[in-house]
């Protein structure tokens, strides 16, 4: 892989915190994700499901987890399945993971080829209670698709109708929205690649540069930092359309006198950075595109105060709220007397800012996260508020990410300029 190795006690650690959660004789079978079509023969390349990342550090398709802690031979506890390399593979795509190198990456003793899967389960399945299985339990995911575990779900109900099967997205859920000391400094590495492709991008920055050249600037960036690449698909969008909440386009010119917004993030060992930044095109803002975007960055401080241990995430939107109201009523965007008899279930607000403030984040952008549970350590956020004026095709939108700490949060993206001053001074 492109990022430096991952000390193994980090999937170790992972894997015993998940133990301590299991019922007792249960079993728990963890599956990687597909090599996704696209047309013909090709494919969109791969990338492991989060949870078995989690749970191992092997970064390869045809992957299987299975943790059976309570089973009478110890050999049989934790077990590894990777694929095997073949004379076709070899030629084709290259080697595989060899046993050692799986053990040396997760920890786990036992590593078996997954062609063995299915024998080796049938040596466990009858001494179990209940089976622990996995789907992607999270409100935004794509339901209609048909995943690896999905299709293995399927299947073993048909094979073992009178298992009982448990829900093991709640505990991934409850493990992983605490980050550990390593997924930190993982989220601060990519962090830091990010940072220099904001610099880069900044400095490149003109009248009559085209978005994608500002993109393309950035994926060089990116790449030549050990990044995969980028979190998600960036959002560079000048003008009006960065009134559009999920533009990705990115194929108009940057004029002069507009603002762009730039919404990106680099990938470091599948761990994720989100940052947004908003730029005058000709590095020097006007009266009103200043007096919007100082007004988004006092919410943004304001939130940031906010981010702490037991908060929970409907009470933080709700007190953003009025400090929007505040700022819409400053920038004559809205009247005193309408916010006074607003329909409470339909906030006025909404008009300008219709997102949220803040999601979890971690190896997933939205990472997992239950919008109801209170603020705990450990726990990063993003803050993000924005202000949208179609009609004077200008939107600001900042961005920062945030570790809750036990001593009250750290914007990890402190340092990335983002006052006025530091913006104008940079793009000069």
């Amino acid at each position: 892989m492109r990022y430096e190795k991952i000390d193994s006690k980090l999937f170790i650690s992972n894997r015993e915190r998940l133990i301590s959660l299991l019922k007792p004789n249960s079993i728990v079978i963890v599956q990687s994700n597909d090599v996704l079509p696209t047309n013909a023969d090709g494919t969109l390349g791969f990338r492991q499901n989060n949870d078995i990342f989690y749970l191992t550090g092997i970064d390869q398709e045809e992957t299987i987890l299975v943790l059976f802690p309570d089973f009478p031979d110890e050999k049989f506890r934790v077990i590894l399945f990777v694929r095997e390399t073949s004379e076709h593979l070899k030629v084709w795509e290259g080697e595989k993971l060899s046993k050692k190198q799986a053990t040396e990456i997760s920890g786990i003793e036992k590593v078996v080829w997954t062609s063995n899967f299915d024998t080796i389960l049938l040596k466990l399945i009858f001494l179990a209670d209940q089976i622990y299985l996995n789907l992607n339990e999270h409100d935004g995911g794509e339901w209609a698709f048909e995943s690896r575990e999905r299709r293995f779900i399927s299947e073993f109900k048909h094979k073992f109708p009178l298992h009982k099967i448990e829900r093991l997205a709640p505990l991934m859920h409850q493990l992983r929205v605490i980050k550990q000391p390593i997924e930190i400094e993982l989220i601060k590495k990519a962090i830091e690649i990010t940072e220099k492709g904001f610099v880069r991008m900044a400095k490149y920055l003109k009248p009559n540069v085209l978005e994608f050249e500002l993109e393309a600037e950035l994926t060089h960036e990116l790449l030549k930092n050990r990044s995969r690449g980028h979190a998600f698909a960036p959002i560079l969008a000048s003008g009006e359309s960065a009134c559009v909440l999920h533009y990705v386009t990115n194929n108009n010119q940057c004029q002069a006198g507009e603002m762009i917004l730039m919404d990106f993030g680099a990938e470091y060992a599948n761990y994720n950075a989100d940052i947004t930044r908003c730029l005058p095109v000709n590095g020097k803002f006007s009266e009103r595109q200043k007096e919007v975007y100082e007004a988004v960055l006092n919410v943004m401080k304001t939130t940031k105060k906010m981010l702490v241990i037991g908060n929970t995430m409907e009470n933080l939107r709700k007190e953003v709220g009025k400090v929007i109201e505040f700022e819409l009523i400053k920038l004559s965007l809205l009247k005193q007397d309408e916010v006074d008899n607003q329909n409470e279930d339909a906030p006025l607000y909404k008009k300008y800012f219709p997102h949220g403030i803040s999601h979890h984040l971690g190896l997933d952008v939205h990472d997992v996260g239950n919008r109801y549970e209170v603020f705990k350590a450990g726990m990063v956020f993003t803050c993000e508020p924005g202000i949208y004026i179609p009609e004077e095709k200008l939107g600001i939108r900042l961005e920062n990410d945030i570790l809750i700490t036990e001593t009250g949060n750290i914007d990890l993206m402190a340092d990335i300029p983002i006052e006025v001053e530091e913006i104008e001074a940079l793009m000069q």
